[in-house]
Order: C-alpha cells, then structure tokens, then sequence
C-alpha cells in the first residue's frame, strides 16, 4: 500500500535534514565556540545551564497556568469536535487522523508565525526596553508554539513525559540546522518511553550547542540599533523589517520541526 501523503513529506523532510551540513566557517565558528565555552570553570558553567534549565521549566509551568493558554486548550478541543463530537479533552484528539490533526497545528503555526511577525516588529523600533524583552518573549511564544502543535495531535503536556518531550522539541528546534539530525535522533529514540508517566530520560535541556541562538541574539539587536539610524519620516523602517522578519523565520522553523515531530510520532 502506497504511503499518506503526510508520510512522504515527513520522509522528505528527515532526508533533506539528514543531509545538512556545516560549511568550513560554520566549522571555525563552533570549534571557537567549544573552546570558548569550555575555557570557563566547569562549576559556573554547569550553574548557568542549570539557571537557563529552570527558567524554561518555569516558562513552561507560567504557560500552563495563564489563561491564555486555558482557552487555546478550550479552543482545540473545540475544533476537534468539528472531525469527532464525542471529543471532551485534549487526549481524546489522538482518535484524530494525521490529516486532521496536521490541519489544527497547521492553523496554531499560522498564528504562531504573525504573532512573532507583529512581536518582531516591535522590538525593531530599537527600543532599550522592547530589545531586552525580546529573546524571553521568543522563547514564550516558540514554546507556547510548540505546546499547541503538541496538543493539537492529543499530547496532553501537563503529563510530566510529555512536558520534557516538548521542552526538548523546543530545544532541538531552534538549534542550527546542521545539528537538528543528531537532535531529532535522540528525540525519536525518546518517544520509546513516552507511554510513561513520570519522565525517565535526561532532563538536561541547555547545553553548549543552544548558546548559540543568544548569540544570534545578540547580533541581531545590535544590528537593529545600528539600523534605527536610518530612519524614514521618523520610522527606522529597516530595523522593523529586520525584526519582523528575524522572528517570523524563527517561529516558522520552530513550527515546522514541532510538526514534523509530533507527524512522525503518529506515524512510528
């Protein structure tokens, strides 16, 4: 029987990030980062990952609990009721095809990806304040994002194994492209024990590798305050289109991957 649709482009999608690799300045930039990073003192840099470690698994308890995402939950299961009434929770949505399911995430990605369209913008006026706010609000809303496509394919993530598998995805999916292969291996040979309650992996989310998006970060807001110099009848046009578009590309590889996974999941 000849595969769904969705199969193949699942396929595609791993082959086609199968075959990323780094180029020889990608290369020089992590062997400068490793050496870099692993010049600090062992003690300090395990503190900072853990810090950066519970700041996520504190987002992810601030999001559960905010009524904003009460209603998108309300709001999913009220979808899903449009493919099959007898649904009442977000678990009951794994009786939904792959069809239906991708259809829902794909609609929370859409959002997902004005949202940090409009966000981005924002931020590129170049304020002080607006820069500073703007990688924890990324992080809110990527991870919120990740939470929806996880609870669009019936992923209840108030489940302790289901929090980390998100948490993970979210990590894995803002990683350069060239070390997603790697990731998305660990993260399927992890869904072996995703039938359990309690979490029995590695609950260690931030390493040397993750650095990289505040890094981005960084550059990006300094290229923002470089740009607000250049201005158009009072509106640094350049720096809201530089940020616009630098979440916009961030939220759309974030969906994508989350998709893909939560595809695959329903697949394997």
């Amino acid at each position: 029987m000849a595969a769904s649709p969705i199969n193949q482009e699942v396929s595609r999608w791993e082959t086609k990030l199968e075959s990323q690799s780094a180029n020889d300045f990608q290369r020089l930039y992590d062997a400068l980062q490793y050496h870099t990073v692993n010049r600090l003192n062992e003690n300090q840099k395990s503190e900072w990952f853990r810090i950066l470690d519970d700041l996520l698994f504190h987002s992810h308890a601030y999001l559960q609990g905010s009524a904003l995402q009460k209603e998108a939950r309300e709001r999913l299961i009220a979808q899903g009721r449009i493919f099959l009434p007898s649904i009442n929770s977000i678990e009951d949505m794994q009786r939904l095809t792959i069809e239906q399911s991708s259809f829902i995430s794909v609609q929370e990605m859409a959002k997902g990806r004005l949202y940090a369209l409009a966000q981005g913008g924002v931020a590129g006026t170049g304020g002080v304040l607006l820069l500073g706010t703007d990688f924890p609000l990324q992080v809110l809303m990527n991870l919120r994002l990740v939470q929806l496509i996880a609870m669009g394919f019936g992923r209840e993530i108030r489940r302790p194994t289901e929090m980390m598998l998100s948490l993970k995805v979210f990590q894995a999916a803002i990683l350069p492209k060239r070390m997603q292969w790697e990731a998305w291996q660990n993260l399927l040979s992890e869904t072996k024990s995703a039938a359990d309650y309690m979490y029995q992996g590695n609950d260690e989310l931030v390493d040397e590798n993750w650095l990289q998006q505040p890094i981005k970060q960084v550059v990006k807001s300094l290229l923002i305050l470089t740009a607000r110099r250049k201005v158009v009848q009072g509106v640094p046009l350049l720096g809201i289109a530089a940020g616009a578009a630098w979440n916009y590309r961030l939220a759309r590889r974030v969906g994508e991957f989350s998709l893909r996974f939560y595809q695959k999941r329903c697949i394997v």
